[in-house]
């Protein structure tokens, strides 16, 4: 296993999947910048972690931010791209607004995000670039067709960088979650079942984060489905929970 430290880009970093990841890497001793769309909400100090607020919703500015991120932080090797939100309905529950939202939070801005710090990355010793995409991408089912959309997006995505940096040093890789219990179900009508067995922890995704940033340098872990032992949703307008396969959405962090 790698010992080598690093200088990880984080996004998504305030809460949920993203914070655990920052939280494990700086015990690792990297150095960690989280972004976030609201950078009050890093309210704990700590000698190796650096904020950059940033809204993937505007497209036109992250190219810029990139450049600044790289002149303040020359060492940065590595990006984990765990920003994103759930929005589920039936397609034409959707606005066109809501639909552009989504896949652009979901989606573009990763790859407007990942161009941008690709030149660089390729002149690094050592490279890492890790999505943290979703169950939603493995198989679509209804009332997630726009948020399975920009999973799948995702992963195609992934999976075609992962071949074009091949004769670099960047190892691209995608960690597929299922039920993670975050934050990310406050607003939705639904949840992961209860049970400890029925949902993942976000330390969980975080360890395989680590997992992947720690192999040795010649080999591509291309990508990891993680799943609780049982999938259920409980739904909070519902005593029961159900079966989470039948033809439920899938749902990610």
């Amino acid at each position: 296993m790698s010992t080598v430290k690093r200088t990880v880009l984080v996004t998504g970093a305030s809460s949920g999947i993203g914070r655990a990841i920052a939280q494990l890497l700086l015990t690792e001793g990297h150095q960690v910048i989280g972004v976030s769309r609201d950078i009050k909400k890093f309210i704990t100090p700590h000698p190796h972690f650096s904020v950059c607020e940033m809204d993937f919703s505007q497209l036109s500015t992250l190219a810029a931010q990139v450049k600044l991120l790289e002149k303040n932080f020359p060492t940065l090797d590595s990006a984990i791209f765990a920003a994103g939100y759930g929005r589920f309905g039936s397609l034409e529950n959707f606005s066109y607004a809501q639909i552009n939202d989504l896949l652009t939070v979901n989606f573009t801005s990763v790859a407007f995000l990942t161009r941008a710090l690709l030149p660089k990355l390729k002149q690094k010793p050592q490279a890492n670039l890790i999505f943290i995409g979703s169950e939603a991408a493995l198989q679509g089912k209804r009332k997630g067709s726009v948020y399975c959309a920009s999973k799948f997006a995702l992963r195609g995505f992934s999976q075609a960088l992962r071949d074009e940096c091949s004769h670099s040093t960047v190892r691209v890789s995608l960690i597929n979650p299922g039920m993670v219990e975050t934050p990310f179900f406050d607003t939705l009508d639904f949840a992961p079942g209860e049970a400890e067995k029925q949902h993942l922890h976000a330390a969980d995704v975080a360890a395989a984060v680590n997992y992947i940033l720690n192999s040795p340098p010649h080999s591509v872990i291309d990508e990891l489905n993680l799943s609780p032992l049982q999938q259920v949703v409980s739904f909070k307008n519902k005593s029961a929970p159900r079966d989470f396969k039948q033809n439920q959405p899938d749902l990610n962090v």
